[in-house]
């Protein structure tokens, strides 16, 4: 009796153990191909912040960079090249000055993020990406892919070659 006590007991706690890396894998992992296929992650917006970035010219956007579980560990870790799996979100609104704030303070300083515009993915796959240094590139606006010269995402990484191909840093 006392065997089947423990028996029952190992089991119950292997299939909770399992449903709980089961669900995990699914809303973060799920296929982390599946983004380069036009299907969003479920919970991108509850991934890790790596960090924030203003970008002027053309775009003029405000950007927060995530990264899924992985690409955050490897950023902590300091893990270069990028494991498989990794992947990187830049999350992109207009960059618009804010007349409530602007109004507190008295003159124009504070800006703030106004309309989205796009967002747009990295995924580590080193066998499948490999002319494209192991990363695949996606793009979507308004919760739709859209068209991405992968060519061109390509070639605009190569100058941060020696960090696998990321321009963010990790701002802890």
């Amino acid at each position: 009796m006392k065997h089947i006590h423990v028996f029952a007991v190992l089991a119950v706690t292997t299939l909770s153990l399992g449903g709980s890396i089961l669900s995990s894998a699914s809303e973060e992992g799920y296929d982390n191909t599946a983004v380069l296929d036009g299907k969003l992650p479920p919970a991108y917006r509850d991934w890790t912040l790596i960090t924030v970035a203003h970008e002027e010219g053309n775009l003029n956007d405000i950007r927060a960079v995530l990264g899924n579980d992985i690409a955050v560990k490897a950023y902590r870790d300091g893990t270069l090249p990028f494991p498989d799996g990794a992947v990187i979100a830049r999350v992109a609104w207009a960059y618009v000055p804010s007349e409530e704030n602007n109004k507190a303070f008295g003159h124009a300083q504070s800006f703030v993020a106004g309309a989205p515009t796009h967002i747009q993915f990295m995924v580590k796959n080193s066998r499948e990406y490999a002319t494209t240094g192991g990363w695949g590139y996606t793009q979507f606006q308004q919760g739709k892919p859209s068209k991405l010269d992968v060519a061109a995402c390509f070639s605009c990484h190569l100058p941060v070659k020696n960090r696998d191909f990321v321009f963010a840093r990790y701002s802890p």
